[in-house]
């Protein structure tokens, strides 16, 4: 029996009178502006009003802007110092402003539908773990004003989470993959634009000609992330528009402008995300991207002989490249240093620091403070958020200064929350990918390929993790939307997805020729 396909829900209209009119008069408007105002002023005011039109036109418009500008959070503060340090600095910077804004306009659009039934999900419970485990930190915590902004980040994440399985009722889980690739997208350009022609710090000089890509981060590492975290979801987005693709002239002999312009979208931007997160000369990076490709490639089929002959392939074929010399001698000195740098745990009291070790020693010493922090607060550590500010009670003689975090986010959790707080991390991190996992069975191949590259997203999380912090510039905003995909997907799988399958599939009837 052929189940017709529901139609696919649109975004609500904008006010009736955004006719073209009011279009032109808005435009009259903004040249006015521009013309009679300085350019900080003109800038801010056409912003705000853009944003204010978003917020009314529906939450899932201001959750795009606010996934393009949040990590722009650095770049603001350098170029707008005025705004964000000046004599009226603003509390918050942009990406928490505008998530305020998006929970504000989600709340209004809800009650004008008069909607107040919020849906649970399995997905929701082991990140209310962390939030609580975190939020008992505040007894042990140095600054319960850096516990209050670390806590409040996390309680953010849920919130987010919550508004996009909220919004995918209505607008199914595609537009957050949209979304997602386009924000790394816009900062990719800006990363690779460094790279080749634009400016950094001496320090950043690679082979003497170029600059490590930093996007809108100013450091290269949290640039390699986002790239990092976004490039999974890009590949799969690119494989599942191909897949579409050869199914319909398979079935039609004919191809799917859509489908097309898919692949050549998600696919370009695939390209240029990963071209971008090598450019950041993030060895954190690399290690990460491989380990998600493996795994991705692990994931794709359903035959358990074929994942393993898959990422083997991967592995050896790199492995080859790497012991045959074929990669460039500069990638090849960079990747040799990533295991020493990564596990070699030792005391680094008293060794002699020289230009070679600075970084491994410096990275060490970081470490050892987080174990100091833990061995003196082995339960609830010294708060969450509170590494910097505890920094000094426990750091290492010759290294006065901290670098906000441990330089590795397990040690980091282990030194903020104690032993309580690393086992809920922990499990948060294992229930996310197992969640992930499991949606892999979703009955529609377009959602099952978004499933392998949320999975992506976290596998290279947990990967990066060993040598940073990602959960700074408001990317945590952007892993937030992941759990909210996750949410609608095992929502889907858990109902067997009936409608799903019909919304995202070809239809049966084209299958057949029929139609």
């Amino acid at each position: 029996m052929i189940r017709p396909a529901p139609p696919s829900p649109a975004l609500p209209s904008l006010p009736s009178w955004f006719h073209p009119l009011g279009w032109l008069a808005i435009a009259i408007l903004a040249g006015l502006i521009v013309a009679a105002l300085p350019l900080t002023t003109a800038v801010l005011l056409l912003g705000g009003a853009a944003l204010v039109i978003a917020a009314l036109a529906h939450p899932a418009a201001l959750l795009a802007i606010l996934l393009v500008l949040a990590p722009m959070r650095t770049l603001i503060a350098t170029e707008f110092p005025r705004v964000t340090g000046g004599p009226w600095p603003l509390p918050l910077d942009i990406g928490q402003l505008l998530a305020l804004a998006l929970a504000a306009s989600w709340l209004m659009h809800r009650s004008l539908r008069r909607r107040m039934a919020l849906r649970w999900s399995p997905v929701y419970l082991p990140l209310i773990i962390f939030v609580i485990a975190g939020g008992l930190t505040a007894f042990d915590a140095f600054s319960l004003g850096a516990w209050l902004t670390e806590w409040l980040k996390w309680l953010l994440m849920l919130v987010i989470a919550v508004i996009v399985y909220d919004l995918g009722r209505e607008i199914g889980w595609r537009p957050f993959v949209l979304m997602l690739v386009t924000a790394a997208l816009a900062n990719a350009l800006i990363g690779i634009y460094e790279f080749f022609g634009g400016s950094g710090a001496l320090h950043l000089v690679v082979n003497e000609r170029y600059f490590r890509a930093f996007g809108t981060f100013g450091q290269p590492n949290p640039f390699g992330g986002f790239m990092g975290l976004i490039a999974p979801l890009a590949i799969t987005a690119a494989l599942a528009h191909l897949l579409a693709l050869w199914r319909r002239w398979r079935a039609l002999r004919r191809l799917d402008a859509g489908a097309l312009a898919g692949v050549a979208f998600y696919g370009a931007s695939a390209a240029i995300i990963s071209l971008a997160l090598f450019l950041s000369w993030s060895r954190g990076a690399w290690l990460g991207f491989g380990v998600s490709l493996a795994v991705i490639a692990f994931a794709l089929p359903r035959r358990l002989s074929i994942s393993l002959g898959l990422a083997a392939a991967l592995l050896i074929a790199f492995g080859g490249l790497y012991v045959s010399g074929r990669l460039p001698a500069s990638v090849s000195a960079r990747l040799g240093t990533i295991v020493e740098e990564l596990f070699a745990l030792r005391d680094v009291r008293g060794v002699d620091i020289t230009p070679e070790n600075y970084a491994v020693i410096e990275r060490l010493a970081h470490w050892q403070a987080a174990i100091a922090m833990a061995t003196d607060h082995p339960w609830l550590g010294v708060g969450l958020g509170n590494y910097e500010a505890a920094y000094p009670a426990f750091r290492l003689m010759n290294w006065k200064f901290p670098l906000g975090h441990a330089h590795n986010y397990y040690l980091n959790v282990l030194g903020e929350t104690g032993i309580i707080g690393l086992i809920a991390y922990l499990a948060f991190a294992v229930f996310v990918l197992a969640f992930a996992w499991r949606a892999r069975r979703h009955p529609d191949a377009s959602a099952r390929l978004a499933a392998i590259g949320v999975l992506g997203v976290w596998v290279y999380m947990t990967m990066h993790s060993l040598t940073d912090n990602l959960y700074v510039n408001n990317l945590f905003i952007h892993l937030s939307v992941t759990i909210g995909m996750l949410c609608i997907l095992n929502g889907d799988v858990l109902a067997q997805a009936p409608a799903g399958r019909g919304r995202y599939a070809i239809d049966d009837r084209e299958k057949n020729g029929t139609a």
